[in-house]
């Protein structure tokens, strides 16, 4: 699957009004624990991918995220499936290792067909998230951005 994202630090309370005035409906708030990996052959970092377990009331999504498609967006293949915590020991087993953790609160908003994504993440501030599932996201979204009054050079 496609995902076309775009991700800038902000202030939640500040954006929650604006998203409100706006209509994004809110789904639901919720906690997540983000564990990323480091392959054991091949440096991530250098080929721009990320494979990651994220863990949200007792459920885990494996999810592996492919290079950057696009330079304005953080536009990338996303494969994700559903797994239990055994991941962990499977992982492991094959000599995958732990480079970080990412912990934080999320609160979850639509609009139109975007998903919109509070963030306020542990020791690294709050951020806003807005993402799409195709090419033709890209231009909603920052259209979206801008009736926001975000600047497209705020991006990160």
């Amino acid at each position: 699957m496609l995902e076309v994202e775009i991700k800038v630090r902000i202030d939640i309370e500040e954006v929650k009004g604006k998203l409100s005035k706006l209509g994004a409906k809110f789904i639901r708030k919720q906690h997540q624990l983000d564990t990323y990996f480091h392959h054991p052959c091949r440096d991530f970092k250098k080929t721009d991918e990320a494979l990651r377990v994220r863990a949200v009331s007792g459920k885990y999504l494996l999810t592996y995220k492919g290079r950057r498609l696009d330079s304005q967006t953080k536009t990338r293949e996303e494969i994700e499936i559903k797994v239990d915590n055994k991941i962990f020991d499977i992982l492991k087993a094959l000599t995958f290792s732990k480079v970080r953790s990412i912990e934080k609160q999320r609160g979850f908003y639509r609009w139109d067909n975007l998903k919109i994504f509070l963030d306020k993440v542990e020791g690294l501030g709050e951020f806003l998230e807005i993402e799409g599932d195709s090419w033709q996201s890209k231009e909603k979204i920052f259209q979206f951005l801008e009736e926001l009054g975000i600047q497209r050079n705020r991006l990160i």
